[in-house]
């Protein structure tokens, strides 16, 4: 654990902000330029964050003398709404290492400014980024082919921007049946995908394998994907019923995921369904002002650390220096510490310019004491983190 665990953060009774699925009452297309064609994200060095970030100056608050002295764990309404003006300010950073593993097969990708990519469609908001990280298998062909190539596919999709979630969904199949396409490829490769999109303060998730998505919510871990593990009741169901096997936790005793891109040994000809699935899993969300950062991780991470326990970690940290990039870092050494047997690749995505809030501490003489919901989810996510 970092410095400065003998503290908390501020543990507040929130309203979930999750939306309805709003997307696209009408096939709205938008006309991509011809550059759009071209693009190639390049990969961020490792460990580096796009933004650079001051250290905060907040002080720890100390506990007094008094004994009657007890800590209130303050329950504050959230103020943000549907209707609210807020609008989250985008930071982030990474960190990847290999792990004890002999090679390094994850790839990741991290785009603050996302609007500097698309030159002048139409349709979007001034706000934009996204977010990938791609846990490759038998080689790294197909997680660095995912990586390259997953935006450009997005953003030429016919349902972009008019559709977003039909769009996200489309880019992975189109990657995925590319990929066994390309002859300069080893097609047996496969890899997870995991990626974000934000636009204004809509937030899309979407997910094909076992990485994980986890928003930090003033101190609760809200999974924002699901595992998808051959053991796993949906995923066995749709296995089974496509004619699959699971053996031992390995789907046809092969592959300890259900869903991936690549892996076209183990897949049927093109465009038939198999056990072995590359359609991902989407969430999509509308940020508050309560929502204060977002962990994408692959399995290395939660094979070892529950999604609580990294929700408390990161937050502390940033309340210590309010650095995404090292927020990242400590996560990956956490995970190292524990003994996880994977490559480790971590992103963390801040909402707010600011640390998350500070703890506060009140004298409570004479009041019944109570803690709310998320304060025993964060005191877990503490106890976890110390085991």
């Amino acid at each position: 654990m970092a410095a400065g665990s003998g503290f908390s953060g501020s543990c507040v009774m929130v309203e979930d902000g999750f939306s309805n699925d709003v997307c696209c009452g009408g096939e709205e297309k938008s006309q991509n330029s011809d550059q759009l064609s071209q693009l190639d994200v390049g990969k961020p060095p490792r460990c580096v964050s796009v933004v650079r970030h001051s250290i905060s100056t907040a002080a720890l608050l100390t506990t007094p003398a008094d004994p009657n002295f007890v800590l209130g764990i303050v329950g504050i309404k959230s103020v943000s709404d549907g209707k609210s003006e807020y609008m989250p300010m985008i930071r982030s950073g990474s960190c990847a290492e290999k792990g004890p593993k002999e090679y390094m097969e994850d790839e990741h990708i991290c785009i603050d400014n996302l609007l500097e990519h698309l030159d002048r469609i139409e349709g979007l908001p001034s706000l934009g980024a996204f977010y990938g990280v791609f846990d490759g298998h038998g080689g790294t062909d197909a997680a660095s082919y995912v990586r390259k190539n997953i935006l450009k596919f997005i953003i030429e999709d016919p349902q972009f921007p008019g559709c977003l979630k039909k769009a996200i969904r489309n880019a992975y199949i189109k990657a995925d049946q590319a990929f066994a396409e390309n002859s300069t490829v080893d097609i047996s490769s496969g890899t997870t995908a995991l990626t974000t999109l934000i636009f204004g303060r809509m937030l899309i998730v979407a997910n094909a394998g076992d990485c994980r998505a986890v928003l930090g919510k003033r101190g609760r871990a809200l999974e924002l994907s699901n595992d998808h593990k051959p053991n796993s009741i949906p995923e066995r169901h749709r296995i089974e019923q496509l004619g699959g096997v699971i053996y031992d936790g390995y789907l046809n005793g092969q592959l300890s995921v259900s869903r991936a891109l690549g892996d076209w040994h183990m897949k049927c000809s093109k465009g038939s369904v198999c056990p072995l699935s590359a359609e991902p899993e989407l969430q999509e969300i509308l940020l508050m002002e309560d929502d204060e950062f977002l962990i994408m991780g692959c399995d290395g991470l939660w094979d070892v650390m529950s999604s609580q326990c990294a929700v408390t970690i990161a937050r502390k940290e940033l309340m210590i220096h309010n650095d995404p990039e090292r927020c990242s870092r400590e996560l990956v050494r956490e995970a190292l510490k524990r003994s996880t047997r994977d490559n480790l690749t971590v992103i963390v995505v801040c909402f707010s310019p600011d640390p998350p809030p500070w703890i506060e501490i009140q004298s409570q003489m004479g009041h019944r004491r109570s803690v709310s919901s998320e304060g025993l989810n964060f005191l877990k996510g503490i106890l976890d983190g110390n085991s």
